[in-house]
């Protein structure tokens, strides 16, 4: 029985890096890293395929920010009106 080895996603963006960076060919990295040239492949697909996301998730954070801001803003004016009716109510009885 063969057990698989699992890579980190550091080690695996580490690897496409290099490969994408000093223009290493998939059978150098495979030699090098010994893991098959198709396992790099679809590693160096994938990270092609996604980057745009590394983008929307900036945009992502950014919208994120605004809505906790208007959220806070909301609670406290609600807890200040709550507040003054407690107030109206305690004076009212």
């Amino acid at each position: 029985m063969v057990t698989r080895r699992k890579f980190t996603p550091e080690y695996k963006a580490q690897i496409v890096l290099e490969i994408l960076t000093e223009g290493k060919s998939l059978s150098a990295a495979s030699r090098e890293h010994g893991i098959k040239d198709s396992v790099l492949s679809r590693w160096k697909q994938e990270f092609i395929e996604r980057s745009p996301m590394v983008f929307e998730n900036q945009a992502s954070s950014n919208n994120c920010e605004e809505q906790i801001a208007d959220l806070e803003r909301m609670v406290g004016r609600l807890a200040t009106e709550l507040e003054m009716q407690k107030k109206v109510t305690n004076f009212l009885k």
